[in-house]
Protein backbone atom coordinates (compact mmCIF):
# COMPACT_ATOMS: atom_id res chain seq x y z
CA UNK A 1 0.00 0.00 0.00
CA UNK A 2 0.81 3.53 -0.81
CA UNK A 3 -0.84 6.73 0.93
CA UNK A 4 -0.55 10.12 -0.27
CA UNK A 5 -1.00 13.00 1.59
CA UNK A 6 -1.61 16.58 -0.67
CA UNK A 7 -1.20 20.11 0.98
CA UNK A 8 -0.14 23.39 0.13
CA UNK A 9 -3.75 24.40 -1.94
CA UNK A 10 -5.33 27.24 -0.82
CA UNK A 11 -7.07 30.63 -2.36
CA UNK A 12 -4.28 32.86 -4.43
CA UNK A 13 -5.02 35.67 -6.70
CA UNK A 14 -4.85 35.38 -10.51
CA UNK A 15 -1.13 35.73 -11.97
CA UNK A 16 -0.04 34.58 -8.01
CA UNK A 17 2.25 31.54 -7.70
CA UNK A 18 1.63 28.54 -5.20
CA UNK A 19 3.50 25.20 -4.74
CA UNK A 20 1.97 21.77 -3.85
CA UNK A 21 3.26 19.15 -1.86
CA UNK A 22 2.24 15.34 -1.86
CA UNK A 23 4.29 12.92 0.94
CA UNK A 24 4.60 9.50 -0.02
CA UNK A 25 4.56 6.75 2.85
CA UNK A 26 4.62 2.98 2.53
CA UNK A 27 5.68 0.74 -0.26
CA UNK A 28 7.07 3.78 -1.22
CA UNK A 29 9.60 1.83 -3.05
CA UNK A 30 7.44 0.32 -5.93
CA UNK A 31 6.63 3.53 -7.58
CA UNK A 32 7.43 3.74 -10.93
CA UNK A 33 5.63 7.17 -11.60
CA UNK A 34 3.81 10.37 -9.24
CA UNK A 35 2.29 13.06 -10.12
CA UNK A 36 -0.72 15.53 -10.42
CA UNK A 37 -4.40 15.41 -11.65
CA UNK A 38 -7.13 17.86 -11.26
CA UNK A 39 -10.90 18.03 -11.36
CA UNK A 40 -13.07 21.18 -11.28
CA UNK A 41 -16.48 21.18 -10.47
CA UNK A 42 -18.60 19.61 -13.78
CA UNK A 43 -15.63 18.12 -15.56
CA UNK A 44 -13.50 15.17 -15.64
CA UNK A 45 -10.05 14.32 -13.69
CA UNK A 46 -7.43 15.44 -15.61
CA UNK A 47 -3.63 15.35 -16.00
CA UNK A 48 -1.72 18.29 -14.96
CA UNK A 49 1.97 16.86 -14.91
CA UNK A 50 3.21 12.99 -14.57
CA UNK A 51 7.07 12.44 -14.14
CA UNK A 52 7.86 8.71 -14.51
CA UNK A 53 11.29 7.28 -12.49
CA UNK A 54 12.41 6.81 -16.03
CA UNK A 55 11.94 9.00 -19.43
CA UNK A 56 9.97 12.37 -20.04
CA UNK A 57 8.06 14.89 -17.66
CA UNK A 58 4.28 15.02 -19.59
CA UNK A 59 2.35 18.45 -18.59
CA UNK A 60 -1.09 19.22 -19.98
CA UNK A 61 -0.50 21.82 -22.63
CA UNK A 62 -2.70 23.85 -20.59
CA UNK A 63 0.23 24.36 -17.96
CA UNK A 64 3.19 23.90 -20.05
CA UNK A 65 5.52 26.94 -19.34
CA UNK A 66 3.55 28.00 -16.11
CA UNK A 67 3.48 24.63 -13.94
CA UNK A 68 6.75 22.81 -12.94
CA UNK A 69 6.63 19.07 -11.67
CA UNK A 70 9.66 17.63 -9.19
CA UNK A 71 9.86 14.68 -7.34
CA UNK A 72 11.88 13.67 -3.81
CA UNK A 73 12.88 9.89 -4.99
CA UNK A 74 10.11 8.36 -4.01
CA UNK A 75 8.48 9.75 -0.83
CA UNK A 76 7.03 12.84 -2.46
CA UNK A 77 6.19 14.81 -5.32
CA UNK A 78 5.46 18.99 -5.83
CA UNK A 79 3.78 20.67 -8.20
CA UNK A 80 5.02 24.47 -8.82
CA UNK A 81 2.44 26.75 -9.99
CA UNK A 82 2.95 30.03 -11.38
CA UNK A 83 0.97 32.72 -13.22
CA UNK A 84 -2.42 31.15 -12.03
CA UNK A 85 -5.28 31.67 -13.62
CA UNK A 86 -9.18 31.34 -12.68
CA UNK A 87 -9.34 28.48 -15.18
CA UNK A 88 -6.49 26.69 -12.37
CA UNK A 89 -9.25 26.24 -9.93
CA UNK A 90 -9.59 23.03 -9.10
CA UNK A 91 -8.88 19.94 -6.30
CA UNK A 92 -5.89 18.53 -6.99
CA UNK A 93 -4.89 14.70 -6.73
CA UNK A 94 -1.02 13.37 -6.05
CA UNK A 95 -0.90 10.44 -8.12
CA UNK A 96 1.46 7.22 -7.73
CA UNK A 97 1.65 4.74 -10.10
CA UNK A 98 3.03 1.34 -8.80
CA UNK A 99 4.02 -1.93 -10.17
CA UNK A 100 3.58 -5.66 -8.12
CA UNK A 101 3.78 -8.82 -8.83
CA UNK A 102 0.85 -11.91 -8.11
CA UNK A 103 0.56 -15.48 -9.04
CA UNK A 104 4.10 -14.67 -11.50
CA UNK A 105 2.48 -11.34 -13.02
CA UNK A 106 2.77 -8.23 -13.20
CA UNK A 107 0.55 -5.54 -12.39
CA UNK A 108 -0.02 -2.10 -11.98
CA UNK A 109 -1.59 -0.25 -10.20
CA UNK A 110 -2.38 4.00 -9.23
CA UNK A 111 -3.23 5.39 -5.75
CA UNK A 112 -4.82 8.89 -5.49
CA UNK A 113 -4.71 11.20 -2.47
CA UNK A 114 -7.69 12.92 -0.77
CA UNK A 115 -6.97 15.99 -2.66
CA UNK A 116 -6.16 20.02 -2.35
CA UNK A 117 -7.98 22.84 -2.76
CA UNK A 118 -6.72 25.90 -5.05
CA UNK A 119 -8.48 28.61 -5.96
CA UNK A 120 -7.58 31.23 -8.24
CA UNK A 121 -9.92 34.35 -7.85
CA UNK A 122 -9.64 38.00 -7.29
Amino acid sequence: QVYLVESGGGLVQPGGSLTLSCAASGSVSTINLMGWYRQAPGKQRELVAVMPNSGSTDYSDSVKGRFTVSRDTNTGVYLQMNSLKPEDTAVYYCNAETLFSSGGRSYGKDYWGKGTQVTVSA
